[in-house]
């Protein structure tokens, strides 16, 4: 082989071997998003399995409406200097079937149902037996998960019902440099299925997209743009392999030369 021919090939194989495949990079590239698009939903929460609610029934008189209420729990945490507790309403989980357990109630259906059609529905069965009850229905565990090209990626715990994804992308500290701010990408479980959804960030009507409020359990995914991309194509190795391509370099030029 001549030594020009082997300088070639030695320089593709290097390259050839230190490039990433964008398919090797990116999430979420094998699900079309004409297939699962999310349609407009209500700004307002939707109960789903596993969301776990608080829910507290007050009135006039307690003592009506206190069969309503789970007992309130003590937690005791100690160390060698100090005892210290706290209470803690007991929560309701929704189980797979959509159902929560209701004191005195038992059984009742509530996937499916928004917080004011919760409320509405154990006041009203409340109201047959104590008189002008309040009910207080809140989600213990509204998470939202962002990942990708965001400070800090992980999941976060809302106290508020209300998010958008600005706010969720706030928790994040907000995208890098290199994040895409056009195809910010939503997944979303709605009735078992997993929807998708793309927001463009630099346009003001992102604000109007039927997803800017979010549902607990959405998924944010900020997708690296082409600069990011083509870094990445170039391992922590290649100095060390360029160095040593310039050697064998200048060590086949002094063979030529003679």
């Amino acid at each position: 082989m001549k030594p020009r021919i082997l300088i070639i090939s030695i320089l593709a194989l290097i390259i050839a071997t230190s490039c990433s495949s964008r398919k090797d990079f990116i999430y979420f590239q094998d699900e079309p998003l004409s297939e699962g698009q999310l349609s407009p939903e209500p700004t307002e929460i939707i109960y789903k399995p596993d969301d776990i609610l608080t829910i507290n029934v007050t009135a006039l008189d307690p003592a009506t409406v206190m069969p309503f209420n789970l007992p309130v729990v003590s937690h005791n945490t100690s160390n060698l200097t100090s005892a210290q507790g706290s209470l803690t309403q007991q929560t309701y989980l929704i189980d797979y079937n959509g159902n929560i357990e209701f004191p005195v109630f038992g059984t009742l259906k509530v996937e499916g149902l928004t917080r004011s059609e919760l409320t509405t529905l154990l006041t009203d069965r409340i109201s047959t037996m104590a008189k002008d009850p309040i009910v207080n229905v809140r989600l213990a565990n509204f998470t939202i998960t962002v990942l990708g090209e965001v400070s800090n990626p992980g999941t976060f715990t809302m106290q508020d019902e209300r998010v958008t994804i600005l706010e969720a992308l706030g928790y994040a500290n907000d995208l890098t440099i290199f994040g895409k701010r056009k195809t910010v990408k939503l997944i979303r479980e709605v009735e078992g299925k997993k929807k998708f959804a793309n927001i463009d960030l630099t346009s003001i009507n992102s604000v109007n997209s039927p997803v800017y409020y979010l549902q607990q359990n959405d998924v944010i995914y900020v997708e690296p743009n082409n600069a990011k991309i083509r870094s990445s194509t170039y391992n922590q190795n290649n100095s060390v392999l360029i160095s040593a391509i310039g050697t064998l370099t200048t060590i086949i030029a002094v063979f030529l030369i003679r």
